[in-house]
């Protein structure tokens, strides 16, 4: 059995931004939507499995094959929106304290993460993540062409930025560089922060507000991602 997602809901700020409108915004939490409806029902039909199906699986076409490729692109198209969405309605500018030193102990200075994160994204036929990367110990401007093209294994991605056309092409057309400038405009960087805290370990990952997470063993009750 599976427990079914719910979708997140849009921050009311990211309804409000200056070169993102609300009409783009409204339209792409509809597709976000239905990669989560559809994340429910693969879910189901694998819990539905019999026997028969498990026995016939085969790498040219089975059941078994085709759920669980098209599962990857629809948890993809989750996970990718959320971590997008989450960080939308924000005023730009630059993170602070231990994520820009990493950034420019990477990257060389903030300028140069920002020049790669432009280019990656003009090249990218749909995702670019800022991730951390924990085997090699760096934060990476990875680049993806499908939901399901993840940056690597072993890697946490902390930003996410959509670059399939419908993210823009109602407020810019095929004007990518520009919406990229608009996403960065409009970046909250203290929710990139409090990403990048919960995966170092220093942050709740609660979205209670007054859980009272002191670090492990907090008594959140597993809800804290350390």
């Amino acid at each position: 059995m599976f427990t079914p997602v719910e979708s997140m809901k849009l921050r009311e700020e990211s309804l409000k931004m200056d070169g993102i409108s609300e009409k783009t915004m409204t339209e792409h939490y509809k597709l976000y939507e239905g990669y989560v409806k559809k994340y429910n029902e693969i879910m189901q039909k694998l819990s539905e499995l019999k026997d028969e199906d498990y026995a016939a699986a085969n790498q040219t076409y089975s059941l078994v094959r085709e759920l669980k490729i098209e599962l990857t692109f629809a948890v993809g198209g989750v996970k990718n929106h959320e971590i997008y969405f989450g960080h939308l309605g924000g005023q730009g500018g630059r993170p602070d304290g231990d994520l820009l030193q990493q950034i420019v102990e990477d990257f060389g200075s903030y300028e140069n993460w920002e020049k790669d994160l432009k280019a990656t994204a003009v090249g990218a036929r749909g995702w670019v993540w800022l991730a951390w990367d924990h085997d090699y110990g760096y934060l990476f401007n990875y680049l993806g062409d499908s939901q399901n093209t993840f940056p690597v294994w072993n890697a946490t991605p902390i930003l996410a930025l959509d670059t399939y056309e419908h993210a823009y092409f109602i407020d810019y057309g095929s004007a990518r560089a520009k919406y990229v400038e608009a996403f960065l405009k409009n970046l909250d960087w203290k929710a990139v922060q409090k990403s990048w805290g919960i995966l170092l370990g220093d942050e709740c990952g609660c979205d209670d507000e007054g859980c009272g997470c002191e670090g492990e063993g907090c008594g959140c009750g597993g809800k804290c991602m350390h």
